[in-house]
């Protein structure tokens, strides 16, 4: 006997009975989409021989079972696995393992959605301020609200902080890092979170408004939360994090983190092959759901009029995924970016509505000459249209 020393009856005690699921698009024959729905089951599990498997809980419950296998299209079906929570041991990285681990090196699946039932749900707090706090923060109980970034690389310290002070002078909501800046020599990381810093103070000291500037706190191992604190203790309102370069996992424990307590936003960089390949994540599952569930408060995502690939389906399902119930978890933002520009502003209004953060970077920079009044001219616009 392989496993003598198996206790079918200990493992029985230590599971609950309550299942997730997840669903999965599978490309192929109907032939080819089984065989991929059984390596799942397996795959995302026990990843052993299953005639191997000692009788009883391990392949009752252990391996993951076949809910429902349907045909969504020519050559594309639809299957839902279900998994005992246990086995997501109440982590996001484990929960992400379960979801996509060994699968995601098979071409042709795509992960849809998952559902949680309250067990699960229950390991994960999501985003700690929510569309209705962070509204509160920002004083903007009922607009869009808007979002920009400080552009281009290259500058220094103090020419960033000079743009985001003419920024929050003409009543931007949000001034992030560009995705791209780091601790560069032309702009160290901790020089131009304290000159920013200041810069915001001293516009919202002049205006009476409350903008927040959130740096790019990623990067290698334990300095990602050296940045973090160092960000809140020199004035940051948010923090920029991406989760393709440190981890869902890390995103999670910022948004944990009591010390820092601040709005955490999404930003998609490095995730983008998981996106706009016949394999990988919906938009609405990574970009939404996942994102979520990791505490962030705000996605960001390349809108569908911009000059990214994706689809006005696929950004409305981001914002859905972040409104729809789920649990006690607090709602997210969407926030569209990546192109966005004045001309298309009042189609992104009537696409996405009021709850919204629309982000505008470069296209800021182009309205003229006089950042400062670029940015009134954006907020008036944005609120002439609801």
């Amino acid at each position: 006997m392989l496993f003598g020393c198996f206790d079918d009856g200990r493992l029985a005690a230590q599971l609950g009975g309550e299942r997730f699921t997840v669903t999965y698009l599978l490309l192929g024959t109907e032939a080819e989409a089984r065989e991929k729905a059984g390596f799942i089951c397996v795959e995302q599990t026990v990843e052993f021989p299953v005639h191997l498997l000692p009788e009883g809980h391990i392949p009752g419950e252990i391996v993951g079972k076949i809910i429902s296998f349907e045909k969504a299209a020519e050559g594309k079906y639809r299957l839902v696995v279900s998994y005992a929570e246990e086995i997501a041991a109440g982590e996001i990285t484990q929960f992400i393992n379960v979801l996509f681990g060994n699968s995601s090196i098979l071409p042709g699946i795509l992960v849809e959605r998952f559902d949680l039932g309250k067990g699960m749900l229950s390991c994960f707090k999501g985003p700690r301020f929510g569309m209705e706090k962070l509204r509160e923060l920002l004083g903007e109980p009922e607009s869009p609200l808007v979002f920009s970034a400080l552009k281009p690389m290259g500058l220094s310290a103090y020419d960033f902080a000079d743009c985001a002070y003419r920024m929050a002078k003409g009543g931007i909501n949000i001034i992030k890092d560009d995705h791209g800046l780091a601790d560069q020599r032309f702009a160290p990381f901790d020089e131009r979170i304290r000159l920013c810093g200041e810069a915001v103070a001293k516009a919202n000291a002049q205006t009476g408004r409350h903008t927040i500037y959130v740096p790019n706190v990623s990067a290698p191992g334990g300095e990602t939360f050296r940045r973090a604190r160092y960000a809140k203790e020199h004035g940051a309102g948010g923090l920029l994090v991406i989760p393709g370069l440190v981890g869902f996992g890390t995103m999670q424990e910022l948004a944990l983190d009591d010390e820092i307590a601040l709005p955490i936003f999404c930003h998609p960089a490095f995730l983008g092959s998981y996106l706009v390949n016949e394999g990988g994540f919906s938009c609405a599952c990574l970009l939404g759901q996942l994102a979520r569930l990791a505490g962030a408060d705000g996605s960001i995502f390349p809108n569908f009029m911009g000059r990214f690939s994706l689809t006005k389906e696929q950004c409305v399902s981001i914002q859905e995924a972040g409104r729809e119930p789920m649990g006690e978890l607090k709602t997210m933002f969407a926030c569209p970016a990546g192109g966005m520009s004045a001309a298309i502003l009042p189609k992104a209004v009537e696409t996405y509505g009021k709850d919204i953060i629309l982000l505008m970077g470069g296209g800021l920079f182009d309205m003229g000459s006089d950042l400062e009044k670029n940015s009134q001219a954006f907020v008036r616009l944005i609120k002439s249209l609801v």
